[in-house]
């Protein structure tokens, strides 16, 4: 007799209002789920094509009333090509190697993390975060994930990028960097490398959450050409003319 194995069945809830982490007098709220088991996996790969983003054990999308202001986007990475200014970035960080470490919080990370929080997020939830608080982000993890470090010759530790490993690509959770090293431009430098890493794994795309034209701080992430949003449930290419200055 043929036997077949129940699948747990997955329930998604939706979180109560909270005022807008990117648009002033907007408010936020998400659908998530649980990634547990050994579904956890495969179903973040889903999940992910189809816009989610991960957070600890959670996946989770924004479903904001009366607002589509967060696009799902990522990079195709095989026909990546900087521009002038990134071209310029990769000049300014050769002297700068990243290697793939375990996802295991260190005190150097949280140093580091905690300057940066200090510097351009001081009004920000995650400025207040301690160290416990810091590890469970990192190792609170159900899936293949890792951080990517990098430093100079001396071993110096500039940024890190906390990075799941998708079947199609590689996503970027959370970056960080040295604030005092503003002209290095560091975020871009990590994503750039992300790149080069997912052609090298034969991984078609990386992941870069949510696309917020309409704010300062997310608008970059359109930069990064050619790239995909993901609209009305199909990846689309993203026209240059969408591109925020």
């Amino acid at each position: 007799m043929l036997h077949r194995t129940a699948r747990r069945p997955q329930f998604f809830y939706t979180t109560a209002p909270l005022p807008c982490p990117y648009l002033a007098g907007r408010t936020e709220r998400k659908i998530v789920t649980e990634l547990t088991g050994p579904e956890a996996e495969p179903l973040h790969d889903r999940l992910s094509r189809a816009g989610f983003r991960r957070s600890h054990n959670i996946a989770y999308s924004p479903v904001c009333p009366g607002c589509n202001a967060c696009v799902p986007i990522r990079i195709d990475a095989a026909r990546f090509t900087p521009d002038r200014t990134q071209r310029r970035v990769a000049r300014a960080n050769a002297d700068l190697s990243g290697e793939t470490v375990p996802a295991r919080a260190t005190a150097e990370q949280f140093a580091l993390f905690q300057r940066y929080q200090r510097a351009r997020h001081q009004d920000g939830d995650m400025a207040a975060m301690g160290f416990y608080d810091y590890r469970a982000m990192v190792e609170d993890t159900p899936i293949t994930t890792g951080l990517i470090e990098f430093r100079d010759a001396g071993g110096r530790l500039y940024a890190a990028c906390l990075t799941d490993w998708l079947s199609d690509g590689l996503s970027a959770v959370y970056s960080f960097y040295d604030p005092g090293e503003e002209k290095r431009s560091l975020g871009t430098h990590a994503v750039m490398w992300l790149v080069q890493r997912a052609v090298q794994l034969e991984l078609p795309y990386v992941y870069l959450g949510y696309w917020v034209p309409q704010s300062r701080k997310m608008a970059y992430k359109a930069r990064y050409q050619p790239s995909e949003i993901l609209v009305g449930g199909q990846w689309r290419r993203l026209n240059a003319e969408a591109l925020t200055p």
